[in-house]
Order: C-alpha cells, then sequence, then structure tokens
C-alpha cells in the first residue's frame, strides 16, 4: 500500500512538471525562413505565428504565386521547428517515446 501512494505521489509530480513545461513552450520561440531569409515566421511552442517577416526586394506584384510560396515554406518551416522543439522538451518525460494526443 505504500509502495502504490509513494507511485502515485511521482505520478503526480511528473503530471505537474509535464504541465509547467507546456506552459513553458508557450514562451519558446521558434523560426522559419524561406528563400535564403526572404521571408521569416516566428511561432511559439504552441504553434501560435507571432510574426512574418517578408523583405521588400521579394514583393514583386506580378508575381504574387512566388511570395506566397515563400510565405508557405516559411510557415511550414517554423511550425516543423516547433514540433523538434516540443518533442525534445517533453521527450525527456516519454524516453523519447511518441505518445499521440500527449503534446
Amino acid at each position: 500500500m505504500k509502495n502504490m501512494q509513494q507511485m502515485m505521489k511521482q505520478v503526480k509530480k511528473m503530471q505537474d512538471e509535464m504541465q509547467k513545461t507546456q506552459e513553458a513552450l508557450k514562451e519558446k520561440i521558434v523560426e522559419g525562413s524561406a528563400g535564403g531569409g526572404a521571408v521569416t515566421v516566428k511561432a511559439n511552442g504552441h504553434k501560435q505565428i507571432l510574426d512574418i517577416a517578408i523583405k521588400p526586394e521579394v514583393i514583386d506584384p506580378e508575381d504574387a504565386e512566388m511570395l506566397q510560396d515563400l510565405v508557405l515554406t516559411a510557415v511550414n518551416d517554423a511550425l516543423r521547428n516547433v514540433d523538434e522543439m516540443v518533442n525534445k522538451e517533453m521527450g525527456r518525460f516519454t524516453g523519447g517515446m511518441n505518445i499521440p494526443g500527449l503534446f
């Protein structure tokens, strides 16, 4: 019985640490880019896009499609970087296992 109580305390402590880590991820910012830095996107650990910067020289009214592609690529790069950061931060709780729905 005492062993079970000890295990429950450990589980509760791990849950609390995971919650704190998830909250802290909101404050961590990663960046993605495209076109050699012509378009940069900043996102936080909750996959919220915080900023999109576009260098004026890539804005061509005759080629909006290219700019759209650059923005899309930069956003996807930023979100990929968020996933890597989250997996690294939360991986210490899961031992590197990918547990669907955990984070």
